[in-house]
């Protein structure tokens, strides 16, 4: 049985769905085992461009099981939106390739709403939230105060439970925020609704992978976001509220006993963020309007444009560091093809010293880059598929970024497409 997680290195958005759509192949199963529908794997494949929330980047592969965890936030509404999206296209999704934990939690129509008020409260205080729920869902977790989906199917007293966490929540909606209560006939309606949806996808995952494990099958853990958004080791509290890192796996997978054989860490060849926090490479102006219009960056989720800026050299050893990855994947290479020096941000400067490690978040903000430049190389590189093929200056970026990193590049992403990649 061979284990592989993927992972992102960085702030999220690295192209980890590319990837495992790339490699998912020859495995059995794909597992998502963190994280909610805050953000997005984008895939193109010949059907067209898809941007997954929830679904493991697995679906588009016939034959492989996908799974979502017991440590992911399953928005009901927005899984079975995402479902029918990806049946109108014409992708094979029903109960026997995609299964969700009994043990996940149910976010609720209150998750959404207490993030949206929350961030209005904060206004120019805000964490950069997408809205969609999660860190008032996690919240309420670790308050016990959740509902797990196997309750759709198992629990008698399923109704009585959910309207004891209503008239709970509603204190804080009415009486913290002033907004409007929710009515328990509302929520009977919607729980009645995407219980008859999504009954049929609800099973003892836990159990499934065991006997997996037993009959030697193969398993690609798939990672939500990256390292500096995980919850205990990223830029707090600019994070996310679960852990990104790979890990977390053996929890939040129902695979207690996994044992990961390959961490494959993403990282895309310039840096890109959604949401707030600190960014120390970040760029403005024409330069970064120019990198995002190239790189196409906008967040799958939010539409939001991502912020852009060179590749982070301190931020990305780091992030290799704590997600222990084996190897690398770098992505859209092919995107800096255009420039004449390509910036590299080497160090940082923080009160008049250079530093190469990464510091405690809330010094992030006295930071400043220390920038070095390499050789552009001036070419399409969208078809080339062999390392050798590669111009010499595309060869030393990728060969600096190695050993700055301490971690070896395995795969090169020159291009969206399924088979635009190098192997190395």
């Amino acid at each position: 049985m061979k284990n592989s997680a993927i992972v992102g290195i960085n702030w999220g958005d690295e192209g980890k769905g590319r990837i495992v759509d790339l490699l998912c192949g020859s495995y059995d199963f794909v597992v998502r085992y963190q994280g909610g529908g805050n953000a997005g794997h984008t895939v193109v494949i010949e059907q067209g461009k898809f941007a997954l929330h929830l679904i493991p980047s697995g679906i588009f592969h016939k034959g492989i099981i996908n799974i979502l965890g017991n440590g992911v936030a399953v928005d009901p509404e927005s899984l079975y939106e995402e479902i029918e999206m990806l049946r109108n296209r014409g992708i094979d999704v029903g109960p026997h390739n995609l299964k969700i934990s009994d043990r996940a939690s149910i976010l609720f129509p209150w998750h959404k709403m207490l993030d949206a008020l929350e961030e209005e409260r904060l206004k120019d205080k805000k964490y950069g939230s997408t809205k969609q729920g999660i860190a008032p869902f996690y919240s309420d977790k670790y308050q016990k105060k959740t509902v797990l989906l196997g309750e759709l199917l198992y629990n008698k007293n399923l109704k009585e439970h959910v309207k004891d966490i209503l008239e709970w929540k509603n204190l804080t909606l009415s009486g913290v925020y002033k907004a409007e209560p929710l009515s328990f006939e509302y929520i009977s309606k919607w729980i009645d609704e995407y219980k008859e949806k999504l009954a049929p996808y609800i099973c003892d995952t836990g159990k499934l992978l065991k006997q997996a494990e037993k009959e030697g099958k193969s398993v690609l853990f798939e990672a939500q976001l990256g390292s500096l958004r995980d919850l205990d080791y990223g830029i707090y509290p600019y994070t996310t509220s679960s852990n990104t890192l790979a890990s977390y796996i053996p929890l939040g997978s129902g695979l207690a006993s996994a044992k990961i054989d390959e961490i494959i860490g993403i990282v895309k060849a310039y840096s890109t963020c959604v949401g707030e926090g600190p960014f120390v490479s970040e760029w403005f102006g024409p330069d970064a309007e120019k990198l995002r219009e190239v790189g196409m960056e906008y967040g799958a989720k939010t539409g939001r444009p991502r912020r852009v800026g060179p590749i982070d050299l301190v931020a990305t050893r780091y992030g290799v560091e704590v997600q222990n990855a084996t190897c690398i994947a770098l992505t859209k290479l092919d995107c800096l093809s255009y420039m004449d020096k390509i910036p590299v941000c080497v160090r940082y400067e923080l009160n008049g010293k250079e530093i190469n490690d990464f510091p405690f978040p809330s010094l992030l903000d006295e930071c400043k880059p220390v920038i070095e430049y390499m050789d552009g190389w001036k070419k399409d590189i969208s078809k080339v598929r062999r390392w050798f093929d590669l111009p010499e200056e595309a060869k030393k970026y990728i060969l600096y970024i190695e050993k700055a990193i301490g971690c070896p590049i395995k795969y090169i992403s020159v291009g969206q497409e399924r088979n635009a990649y190098i192997e190395r």
